[in-house]
């Protein structure tokens, strides 16, 4: 099986976006399933358990996003 990488080295600039990005990811991401799991973690902000699932749905759908554009190629990229 043949197969047609065309990798390019990323520069420093895009390695370190990269990097940057994936640190992003997984902040957003770990700081919503703190928010939907972590019952004591966040007691003393007094919200009910809806707000709390709904605020860490909305950081765990931002997450996915964020994860999706870390593979994005520009057209003039290419």
């Amino acid at each position: 099986m043949s197969y047609k990488f065309r990798f390019k080295q990323k520069s420093l600039i895009g390695r370190f976006l990269f990097i940057l990005g994936f640190v992003t990811f997984l902040a957003c991401a770990t700081l919503g399933l703190m928010f939907i799991l972590g019952d004591e973690l966040f007691s003393q902000l007094n919200l009910t358990h809806n707000v709390r699932v709904t605020i860490g749905a909305l950081l765990l759908i931002y997450a996915a996003l964020r994860f999706s554009r870390l593979f994005r190629t520009e057209p003039d990229e290419e």
